[in-house]
């Protein structure tokens, strides 16, 4: 089972572009799960996610809809070690839970996170608070894509975040692997000459993706998926909608087996 979709949807400048010109802020996510099966909640990365809010966004989409949730900020890039903070964050999800719309946990680590016994420490810490739910992790720097981070998140049954990114010295391969039951992929924009250097944050992720690269990933993502009982597909290439425009194309690529 395959969802596909893109990461956030909340964006102005996708109006005009994906969004009709005249919507309003609490229309997007009903629109927008009129063309998606799922969608990746990353606000909840700079702040703490509540119950009352992700009730409000599950009430605005069909019955079939699936939630990724980001882990937030303490979780990851602050490595937080309070079991208060993973607490009251997955007491948030109650609500996606019970709905039968939660997909899992994006724990997205930092480039400066370096394999060592010290981070294996840490992501084993991450599960034992988390032991229940899916959980997939994001590793960016390319000295975790080797045989014994796979190792680790099979042990601890964490799904592994296959990424499409530049072909940039330091950033992660483009691997297509599987190492619990859920299966992920996100695509970041191949936008070399602004991922490191750029004005503003979007920038980075100012880029279309033309069928041909696409191409590329249909038979990975069909194997990650023969693999696992869930695979999601999300494109982070945001800037002016362009990420909706690649998840429908790849939607069509699939040939109609995704949900």
């Amino acid at each position: 089972m395959i969802y596909i979709g893109t990461s956030g949807f909340s964006y102005d400048d996708w109006i005009g572009h994906f969004y009709p010109d005249k919507i309003q802020k609490r229309d997007m996510l009903r629109y927008y799960a009129q063309h998606f099966k799922a969608v990746e909640l990353n606000f909840t990365y700079y702040r703490m996610p509540n119950a009352t809010t992700l009730a409000q966004m599950s009430a605005k989409t069909p019955d079939d809809f699936q939630f990724v949730v980001k882990a937030n900020s303490l979780m990851t890039h602050e490595r937080e070690t309070d079991p208060a903070v993973f607490q009251q964050f997955c007491e948030a999800l109650e609500p996606l839970i019970s709905a039968d719309k939660f997909g899992c946990i994006l724990a997205q680590f930092p480039y400066s996170f370096r394999p060592s016994s010290r981070s294996a420490d840490y992501v084993r810490f991450l599960r034992e608070q988390i032991p229940e739910l899916p959980v997939v992790v994001e590793f960016r720097n390319c000295r975790w894509a080797g045989q014994e981070t796979f190792d680790l998140l099979t042990e601890l049954d964490l799904g592994y975040c296959c990424v499409d990114e530049p072909p940039l010295r330091g950033l992660m391969p483009r691997v297509a692997v599987a190492t619990s039951d859920t299966g992920y992929v996100r695509f970041h924009g191949r936008n070399a000459e602004q991922w490191w250097e750029h004005e503003h944050a979007w920038q980075r992720y100012d880029y279309l993706y033309s069928e041909e690269e696409l191409r590329e990933w249909v038979g990975k993502v069909e194997a990650v998926a023969e693999r696992t009982h869930r695979t999601h597909v999300f494109f982070n290439n945001h800037y002016q909608g362009k990420a909706a425009l690649n998840a429908s194309l790849f939607e069509q690529m699939l040939g109609g087996d995704s949900e």
